[in-house]
């Protein structure tokens, strides 16, 4: 009787809509559908001609299909600014706009059509950047440059644009391998939870150098220590913080391993405490890593492996940080490059290079677990994965 009365409430459609239409997977609790547009860093050629953007839905996970949003040379890497407003990409070419290097470029967002307005540019100081990501305060932008091994730091004006660069730390080595590790190779640089240090991944050198960040002038100094080592031949790629601040995640690109540190924020120094692999016992393939993500929940660490082509997730222990392994998930195409975790932490996109495609996992909340669902998104050449809301 009382199931009777419900449902012949005149706002019984308005109560079935909120259940059916918010109900989070799993039945784990209730969520807000939201829309995001998820902007494609690529490499761009016969196929692409550069940044992508596609309607995401994060009721179910599906897609609008994919659009390019603003033609632009190799923007392989973004990163949104925290207001939404505007979104940077690197260029990542040795050669941009006429002069010796790589280029940083901005972009104002409009958020109803998911279009990308060029602003400016600046160099990047170096060839080949791969990897830019903005303070949490929205203040400045740092990249990290590959094959010139070095990082940079520019301040964001008050309309997005960018300025140009105040802080170049050029590193100097070498690494054991002879091919890869002939010199320095930065592949990334983070901040910290606090904004008071800057960590960049260097391949080349099998270290994740660390500088002080001072955000009123958007300046990066070295730290004491400057810097940690890894085992050699390691090859850091790509930095993954836990949630709580105090760990420190790497995925190291030749081995194809992660390294997990325990990390301190007064002092910006990182103290090693396991390795493991992000391949099966018994892989002899040829296979290297790419991108690594700890889930919002702090309980599951996700990271990329192209050759094995799959996605590998770890449960992470609440007091001591350390990785078990849970699961090797098939990516459904090839070369898993970058992948990321939607807002609502319910779903992973992976961005599959070679196969000209982004395919959609559901995240099981209680157990980490990953489902491949609906139909892959076609975009060509993906690299990386940003997101902004939709308006």
């Amino acid at each position: 009787m009382k199931l009777k009365r419900f449902f012949e409430s005149p706002h019984s459609l308005l109560r079935m809509a909120l259940i059916f239409g918010c109900l989070g997977s799993g039945g784990t609790g209730f969520v807000q559908a939201e829309q995001f547009w998820v902007y494609v860093g690529t490499y761009t050629g016969a196929k692409s001609k550069g940044v992508y953007a596609a309607l995401f839905e994060t009721r179910d996970g599906s897609f609008r299909p994919a659009q390019l949003a603003a033609a632009a040379q190799d923007p392989s890497f973004l990163a949104a600014h925290p207001s939404g407003k505007f979104l940077y990409a690197v260029n990542e070419v040795s050669e941009f706009q006429g002069g010796s290097g790589g280029g940083l470029s901005a972009f104002r967002v409009d958020a109803a059509s998911g279009k990308l307005t060029p602003m400016n540019s600046q160099p990047s100081k170096g060839a080949a950047p791969c990897h830019v990501m903005v303070d949490r305060a929205g203040k400045t932008a740092f990249l990290a440059n590959y094959s010139g091994g070095s990082v940079a730091s520019y301040p964001i004006h008050s309309d997005g644009s960018l300025g140009g660069p105040v802080s170049f730390q050029q590193h100097a080595g070498k690494g054991p391998d002879a091919q890869r590790q002939n010199g320095p190779h930065a592949h990334s640089i983070y901040l910290d939870h606090d904004n008071r240090f800057a960590l960049a991944a260097d391949l080349g050198l099998d270290q994740i150098l660390v500088y002080r960040y001072d955000s009123g002038k958007s300046s990066l100094v070295a730290n004491d220590p400057p810097f940690v080592r890894l085992k050699p031949g390691a090859g850091p790629r790509h930095l993954a913080f836990h949630p709580q601040g105090k760990l420190l995640y790497s995925i190291n690109e030749m081995n194809s391993t992660i390294t997990a540190f325990h990390y301190d924020g007064a002092k910006g120094e990182l103290h090693d405490f396991q390795t493991v692999s992000t391949l099966p016992t018994g892989f002899t393939g040829q296979s290297s890593t790419a991108e690594i993500f700890v889930h919002p929940s702090g309980h599951f660490l996700f990271g990329s492996n192209r050759g094995h082509d799959s996605i590998v997730v770890f449960t992470v222990d609440p007091s001591s940080g350390s990785l078990t392994l849970l699961q090797h998930q098939p990516i459904g195409g090839k070369t898993p490059r970058g992948f990321r975790i939607d807002p609502s932490g319910r779903w992973l996109l992976v961005g599959n290079q070679e196969s000209d495609q982004i395919t959609v996992f559901q995240i099981d909340r209680g157990t980490g677990r990953l489902t491949p669902v609906g139909k892959p998104l076609e975009v060509p050449s993906p690299v990386s994965l940003e997101f902004v809301k939709a308006r």
